[in-house]
């Protein structure tokens, strides 16, 4: 999209089906996302990890042990994605697994030392992303946009939700 090519295509097919996909809001936030999560992605590169396994060790760090099916449904990452980002942390010995003696087929999950040294060592950091980000919003529009985000957040977990029903 650096390209104003791309950009020229866009908004000719918008003229031509009456659909802006620079307007469409799924799009925006999908992009915004992705570009949110690749910036973020500079600041633990350092520590040799990706997108998913920074997901799995910031869940984990926060929330503590839990299953790779419960690290899924909380990160909203596909299992295989989950289960590939595990098998990595494990290899790196930055995550341990406990069988669960109530349930032999699965595991819990928790960070090893190391993987608490990197969690203890992000965290600070990605805070201070979080409010350079913010830095591009007025402070009056902050809350505004705090209830808009947290609307679009239930909003979509409704119609998730119900998809999963039909």
């Amino acid at each position: 999209m650096q390209d104003g090519r791309a950009d020229d295509t866009m908004t000719k097919a918008a003229g031509a089906t009456g659909f802006d996909l620079k307007a469409f809001l799924p799009y925006r936030l999908n992009l915004l996302a992705g570009l949110t999560s690749q910036a973020l992605s500079q600041l633990y590169a350092d520590h040799g990890i990706g997108i998913p396994e920074w997901r799995i060790l910031v869940t984990l760090g926060h929330c503590g042990p839990m299953t790779g099916k419960a690290v899924g449904a909380h990160t909203h990452m596909h299992k295989t994605k989950v289960s590939r980002a595990v098998a990595s942390l494990e290899k790196r010995k930055l995550i341990g697994r406990q069988i669960n003696r109530d349930d032999l087929r699965e595991a819990f999950l928790s960070l090893t030392p190391g993987g608490r040294a990197i969690y203890d060592d992000m965290v600070p950091r990605a805070a201070a992303f979080a409010r350079d980000l913010l830095t591009v919003v007025d402070p009056a529009d902050r809350p505004a946009l705090d209830r808009a985000l947290n609307s679009l957040t239930q909003c979509c977990s409704e119609l998730a939700n119900h998809g999963d029903r039909g």
